[in-house]
């Protein structure tokens, strides 16, 4: 079985995606994963060069501050730059479960996973909320920016209101226990779901 999991910046998704993790599933991070192939694909390089210009790699590694002040300030920008990695790593992510297919199930996280019209590639998809006042607090926290700035990336995604219609489960990410109970009941979903083949 292979789930997506998403959530807005600062939701916490990453925190529920290492629960799964420690419960045994297989999990795939597509933004940690998009920035190693980034570097390692030198087409993909010389690409980003074309797109964003030289700046965008500081002694061949990626300029993300220069990167995201670029593409969080012209959505045209950041639809061409997605257009050149998604591909890339969507293929990457094939091989990860063909790698991991005796795994209980595979967890494939993405930020943009509705926003990039996914959905059918999954058995089932799990999005993580948490309101947009205490996703801002984690993110200026977290990354050590502005809420101004913070506030740019939380608008450049969907709300959450768009997402939940279209999700099969929802954790909302207010309180630890509650949260790590939640994760625990649909671990056991998961592991006791029949299996339909790969989809992505």
């Amino acid at each position: 079985m292979i789930v997506g999991l998403t959530g807005g910046i600062g939701s916490g998704k990453t925190l529920v995606l290492r629960m799964f993790e420690s419960l045994g599933a297989a999990v795939y991070v597509s933004d940690i994963e998009a920035k190693k192939l980034m570097v390692s694909s030198s087409k993909l390089k010389s690409e980003i060069k074309a797109l964003l210009g030289e700046e965008a790699y500081v002694n061949n590694t990626l300029n993300t501050a220069f990167i995201g002040q670029i593409v969080f300030g012209d959505k045209q920008k950041l639809y061409s730059l997605n257009a050149l990695v998604h591909p890339i790593v969507a293929l990457h992510f094939e091989n990860f479960a063909k790698e991991h297919q005796k795994a209980p199930y595979i967890i494939y996280e993405s930020a943009i996973l509705f926003e990039q019209n996914k959905r059918a590639h999954f058995d089932a998809v799990l999005l993580v909320t948490a309101s947009e006042e205490l996703r801002l607090q984690r993110v200026v926290v977290r990354d050590k920016i502005k809420e101004a700035d913070a506030r740019k990336r939380i608008q450049n995604q969907w709300p959450d209101e768009k997402k939940i219609p279209l999700a099969d489960y929802i954790i909302e990410n207010t309180d630890l226990e509650e949260t790590q109970n939640k994760v625990r009941e649909l671990h056991k979903i998961f592991v006791n779901s029949d299996k339909d083949g790969l989809k992505c």
